[in-house]
């Protein structure tokens, strides 16, 4: 446990999931090129990001399964070659029917990386360390979106959309080569105190049925939901129109891209110290960060005019934030299932986000070429972009009523089984002034 070769082990899959966020975000940086590519409207556009996102969504539970079945390293595999296959085709599209194609197959080696690699960890790490290298992997893993937002956007701009996209595809090749050397599963015996780890599939589904029902995995499939999809939607396809849209140019929205990864790497350990220390308040820390996220959005929304670029600035840090307090979903996902059913629990929270963003894409997608149409402006003007994001409140507020739910029987089942009762926030605050102790 905790060993030389753990973090080796988990150096080249972490590896494995960057490669995989950057081919997942080099659309992001690639949309306007896209559009002019391909001769699309902005929700033939917005296409291209959803079927990836649903697909990704909609793997995440089968790729679960197979998880606790088959094991991650498998899956770790079979997923970069995905990738690499799914570049190669957007590489060689000359229409959007086969980039649509490609992005397909980017979205399922997609799905099949960040779960394996999460299933990982208690194989190889233990104790306090555990909650750490999670935040950790979430973190180094959005230096993909770095190297789409920079070296990949550069390649693009400089040599064309084929040969960026090849060196994308070949960068995943050799990320595959690497992880049939080095990655293993660990040497850590699965618990089978509550659940046995299953040996026919019929015994993996009835596994995910035990994950799906706890309390705690709902509770971390909506705290996934809130917190990482307007972060996602930004990122992955709305963010660079939408700067581009207020007069930025395409290397300014990049960086404003990285400050999102910067402050993840920031913001990550301590979300991780802090769920370490407080694991009665993870809760709080997810609507926290969603609070801060609904005052910012409504800040630049509301702004009169052109919104000034120290608030944009503080949107994408507050977006930063939301990236590494998404992973606090794993961390319910740990903390409530066996290690048996960990992969099903994780392809359940792993929805969460994906599922609210491809709702988010598509739909103000659709809005922008309404407001384009009706208003005779560009597609991604400013004002156009004012009211299409107003989507997020709608999809991101329903999330924050599920998740407050989701609290409430997870507590009432903490109480029934262990006999731990968790008081409101301001109580344990009491507590803390009188002895000195947050529960």
């Amino acid at each position: 446990m905790n060993s030389r070769r753990a973090f080796v082990v988990w150096g080249v899959a972490v590896l494995a999931y960057v490669l995989a966020v950057m081919q997942r975000s080099s659309l992001g940086v690639s949309g306007v090129d896209a559009q002019d590519r391909f001769a699309v409207s902005a929700a033939v556009l917005s296409t291209l990001a959803v079927v990836q996102i649903a697909v990704y969504a909609g793997l995440q539970i089968p790729v679960g399964i197979a998880l606790d079945r088959v094991g991650p390293r498998r899956l770790v595999l079979l997923g970069a070659l995905l990738l690499t296959i799914g570049q190669a085709v957007v590489a060689l599209s000359p229409t959007i029917g086969p980039a649509i194609v490609g992005r397909v197959l980017v979205g399922a080696g997609d799905a099949m990386t960040f779960i394996s690699v999460m299933r990982l960890l208690p194989m190889w790490f233990s104790g306090s360390l555990l909650p750490q290298i999670s935040q950790w992997t979430g973190n180094l893993g959005q230096i993909g979106q770095i190297v789409s937002a920079f070296p990949f956007a550069l390649l693009l701009h400089s040599v064309g959309w084929d040969a960026a996209f090849g060196v994308a595809a070949i960068a995943s090749a050799v990320g595959l080569v690497l992880a049939v050397v080095f990655v293993r599963a660990g040497p850590v015996a699965v618990r089978t105190d509550t659940i046995p780890l299953p040996h026919s599939w019929g015994a993996a589904f009835r596994t995910f049925g035990h994950a799906l029902r706890r309390p705690g995995t709902q509770l971390g499939f909506w705290s996934h939901y809130v917190t990482q999809s307007s972060g996602t939607v930004f990122s992955l396809l709305w963010g660079v129109p939408m700067l581009r849209g207020l007069g930025y140019s395409a290397t300014e929205a990049a960086t404003f891209l990285t400050v999102i990864v910067l402050v993840g790497f920031v913001a990550g350990p301590v979300l991780g110290l802090l769920c370490a220390r407080f694991p009665m308040r993870r809760s709080n820390l997810v609507l926290g960060i969603v609070t801060a996220l609904g005052v910012v959005w409504t800040a630049v929304l509301l702004w009169p005019g052109q919104p000034p670029t120290w608030l944009l600035v503080l949107l994408v840090v507050a977006m930063g934030v939301g990236g590494p307090g998404s992973l606090i979903g794993f961390d319910f996902a740990r903390s409530f299932n066996p290690v048996g059913s960990l992969g099903s629990a994780n392809g359940v929270v792993n929805v969460g986000g994906f599922l609210a963003a491809f709702v988010m894409m598509f739909a103000i997608g659709s809005l922008l070429d309404v407001l384009a149409a009706a208003s005779g402006t560009d597609t991604f003007a400013w004002q156009n972009f004012r009211v299409a994001m107003t989507v997020q409140y709608l999809v991101v507020g329903f999330g924050v009523v599920m998740l407050l739910l989701a609290r409430r029987r997870t507590r009432a089942r903490l109480h029934a089984e262990d006999g731990i009762r968790v008081g409101p926030l301001w109580v344990a605050l009491v507590a803390r002034l009188r002895n000195g102790r947050v529960q």
